[in-house]
Formats: structure tokens, sequence, C-alpha cells
């Protein structure tokens, strides 16, 4: 992609946006790199290098950005954060789910970036990323469905004909009224179901991994965590004689060597977080159950709390880089 300059200044959105997929990417870029120092699978290597490429693409343009626009770039995460000559952590299956989840929120947040930038440069820039998350995803799914690895949404039956609500009980179901789930709440069980069992697998890992004990154990209590709304949801699925998804926390190897440093695997869990964060919230949006929203805004409430308690840590170890901020008129007057 060819830049330009551009006088027109970047707002707000557009700054903010490309300093977060700056810290991702590079944070991508280590976990990437390691994934392909042991991965065995020739199928799923081809995958991980392009979505290697993708990560290393974004951050040469977001630097080159920055620079000519006088922006200091962010320090992110470097070759300082990896560690390529331990045991592997996870298996090749881990590996693809992790890259699959990964083109999935990369799919998600690229689309909702959009609307709110205005700069060619940025916009063709992120139309771009969108696209290759999109073929990413495309890719990983692919070589899943290959595989036999692919674990997808649970079918129900076809409508046979048109149907109009007759009652406000249709949403009243926590008064024991409607016991069926909508396609839409299922998609949404079927994820949240998934994103969770990723992040057991990941949060597994790092516990054993990690070497500060209040690291460790607030990795052991995001896995404590993500195996009880794992069991929320999975309710709902068993109870409408639904499919649930397998775990896949068996591709954790007994390795309790870190590939990485303790401040990347905090950032990453962060990102998890607010991913998981903005999936309930999605979730909510759709579902036409009250008992279903009520769950979702208990287990967020829960979710908003761990993470609080994980940027608590990350500023005490001066590991969380400050974003981009307005002016602080009031202090100026101070001053």
């Amino acid at each position: 992609m060819e830049f330009t300059h551009n006088t027109i200044k970047m707002t707000a959105a557009e700054l903010s946006y490309l300093w977060a997929t700056y810290l991702s990417d590079t944070m991508s870029v280590c976990v990437l790199k390691y994934f392909l120092q042991n991965i065995e699978d020739p199928d799923i290597k081809l995958v991980a290098e392009f979505a290697q490429d993708l990560s290393q693409q974004h951050v040469d343009k977001i630097k080159f950005m920055f620079v000519r626009e006088g922006v200091s770039v962010p320090h992110g995460f470097t070759d300082q954060d990896v560690n390529l000559k331990v045991q592997r952590l996870f298996s090749d299956i881990f590996y693809l789910k992790y890259i699959k989840n990964m083109a999935g929120g990369g799919i998600g947040g690229y689309s909702r970036m959009l609307p709110n930038i205005y700069r060619d440069e940025v916009k063709s820039f992120y139309s771009k990323a969108l696209m290759s998350s999109m073929e990413l995803e495309k890719k990983a799914s692919l070589v899943a469905l290959e595989k036999g690895l692919a674990t997808r949404p649970p079918c129900i039956p076809y409508p046979e004909k048109v149907e109009f609500i007759q009652k406000q009980s249709f949403f009243l179901e926590g008064l024991g009224r409607r016991g069926s789930l909508s396609g839409t709440e299922i998609t949404h069980l079927h994820f949240n179901i998934e994103t969770n069992q990723l992040g057991a697998a990941l949060s597994t890992g790092f516990s054993q991994a990690a070497k500060t004990k209040k690291v460790k154990n607030y990795f052991l209590r995001g896995k404590e965590i993500a195996i009880k709304h794992q069991g929320v949801f999975q309710d709902y699925l068993e109870k409408n004689s639904l499919p649930v998804p397998p775990g896949f926390e068996q591709e954790v190897t007994q390795s309790t060597e870190s590939p990485f440093s303790e401040k990347l695997m905090m950032f990453h869990f962060s990102l998890m977080i607010y991913a998981g964060i903005g999936n309930y919230g999605m979730a909510i949006s759709e579902s036409q159950r009250s008992d279903l929203v009520i769950d979702y805004s208990r287990l967020n409430a829960e979710v908003l709390k761990y993470s609080e308690d994980g940027v608590n840590i990350m500023i005490a170890n001066e590991w969380l880089e400050q974003p981009p901020l307005s002016v602080d008129r009031q202090y100026l007057t101070k001053s």
C-alpha cells in the first residue's frame, strides 16, 4: 500500500485505532513467531505464516505513518518478549483454533472501526486489514474443516411457514414460558463457549509458564471464570438438547518454560477480556430471552472486575503504555 502525505491531522479515532493496532500486532508478531518455531503440521504452518506476515505488514505501515506524522511510536512488543528456545507450550490444534479466533476478532474490530475513519490512507489501511482478516479466517476454517477440527454451531429445523409472536411471554421465559432458543441466541451461546474454552486453555498455559505468584494466580483465576461461564452457556444448550462444542484444554503441554514475557501474557489476556466483554454485549443486544440477558449482564460484571484487577497488576509493573489523550485543560489552567 502506498502512503502519501496528508496535511489534515488524524482524528482521535484514527490515532487511537492505529495506536492500539500497533500494540496488538507487535504482540501477534511475537506470538506467531513462537508458534512457527514448533508447528509440525504443514497446512497449519501455512496459515500461521500468512497470519504473521499480515501482522508484520500492519506494524511496518503504522510505524511509517506515525514517524511521518511526528507521532511517538509505541514501544509495543519486541524480540525481548519472546523466547524461541523453550519447549512448546501448545499443540498444533490449539494454534489453528487460536488463529481462527484472532482472525474473527480482527473482522469484528476492523468493521467497527471503519465507519469512524475519514482520512483516506487510514481507511484504506483498515479496509485492507479487514479483507485480509477475512481471508485468514477463511484459510483457518478450511484447514479446520479438512482436518475434522471445526466445531460448527448446531442446526435447527427450517421454518415451514410464517409465524408471528402472539404473546409477550416470548420474551419473559424467565417465568417458565419459552423453553426454546432462537437461532441467534444459539449462535452466541456456541461462540461464547468456544471463546471461553480458548481462554481456559490459554490461561492454563500461561499459569504454567508464569513465574510471578501474583501473575500466576491471576491466570488461574481467569481459568476458573472461563470454566464457570462455559458451564452457564452449556446449560442453555443442553436443556434444549443441542450439542456443546468440545473443549481443548488438553492441547496445552506439560511445559513450565515461558515462551513469553509476563508483560506480553498480561497484555494478551487483557485483549481477550475486552473482546469477551464486547461479545457479551453483542449477545445481550441480540438475545430475546430475558434470562439470557440477565446472565450475560451478570457475567459481564464479573469480567469487568477481573479486568480491573489485571490492569492494576500491569500498572504496578509498568507494563501498560498510556494511549493518546485529549488535552487536560484543567491541568493547564492550574500551572
